[in-house]
C-alpha cells in the first residue's frame, strides 16, 4: 500500500448491494464513507462497531472555508 493517511475509527456501517458495499467510518465525531467491492467487504468481514483504517490515496486534498 502506498496511502500514507491512515485514520483508523469504529465502523458504523456496511451496506452490501450487488457487487458493491458502502463503508462508514466514524473517525473523531466525524464519518468517512468508502464504497468497494462487496467481495472485499465480505473477505474482511467487515462488521458494525469494528475497529478499522481509512487509507487514503489522493493526489490532491481541497480546503473548504466552513
Amino acid at each position: 500500500m502506498s496511502g500514507r493517511n491512515q485514520l483508523v475509527g469504529r465502523i458504523e456501517s456496511v451496506q452490501i448491494s450487488g457487487l458493491m458495499a458502502e463503508v462508514r467510518v466514524s473517525i473523531g465525531g466525524q464519518e468517512i464513507t468508502s464504497i468497494i467491492t462487496a467481495r472485499s467487504a465480505r473477505e474482511m468481514q467487515l462488521k458494525r462497531g469494528q475497529t478499522a483504517a481509512a487509507l487514503i490515496k489522493a493526489t490532491e486534498v481541497m480546503i473548504l472555508r466552513v
